[in-house]
């Protein structure tokens, strides 16, 4: 085969590849950003705002409770909208609540036990409020994971980006050698003992 043409078919193919990424890369930033805009629209939505920072300085053991501070702290007072703040008030706060209730707050267990007890006013309370609580745990932990999603789509579209800009460079300079080569040159002529044909003037 020619050297040019094999060096052309290289070029082009890096060409493709460039537009590939550069299509991906546009892809994965519109995935980025309909997926943090949904998140924080729905979260915000919901207008759930952490404890004051004077709530979570001084813990009052019931509704606030000591280990808080550590993951609420820098979210005090803050209305919750993004997938971290999700995360933290599902696992730190309303979690927290939940393992304090009887039969540690699991769904499963607390009805089974009101199921046992029909005639039971306080288990049944409790399923319903248990119901509730790990309910809007498990939406916002839903809202964190698409949050989290939303980044890998951040990260993936500026490596494609990158990617699409050194491959850009390195297609340039391969259009720029063909131009360079020698129209009878074969591939891999010299390392096959195959004399290079001279052209005829």
């Amino acid at each position: 085969m020619r050297r040019k043409t094999f060096d052309t078919l290289l070029t082009a193919g890096g060409l493709v590849l460039t537009i590939v990424l550069i299509v991906a890369g546009a892809l994965l930033m519109w995935g980025y950003s309909f997926a943090n805009s949904n998140v924080h629209s729905q979260l915000a939505e919901q207008q759930i705002t952490f404890p004051s920072a004077s709530a979570l300085a001084h813990p009052n053991g019931t509704e606030i409770t000591a280990s808080m501070q550590k993951y609420l702290g820098q979210y005090a007072g803050k209305q919750l909208t993004t997938g971290p703040e999700a995360e933290a008030y599902a696992d730190h706060f309303i979690a927290v609540h939940l393992s304090e209730m009887p039969y540690g707050g699991v769904y499963a267990k607390v009805s089974a036990a009101s199921q046992a007890q029909p005639n039971n006013a306080a288990l049944k309370a409790e399923v319903q409020t248990v119901f509730q609580g790990t309910t809007l745990r498990g939406l916002l932990l839903e809202a964190y994971a698409f949050s989290e999603f939303a980044t890998i789509a951040l990260v993936a579209g500026i490596a494609s980006f990158i990617l699409a800009a050194v491959m850009a460079v390195l297609t340039g300079l391969g259009f720029w050698h063909v131009r360079r080569v020698a129209p009878t040159e074969e591939v891999l002529a010299g390392h096959l003992g195959i004399p290079t044909p001279t052209p005829v003037s």
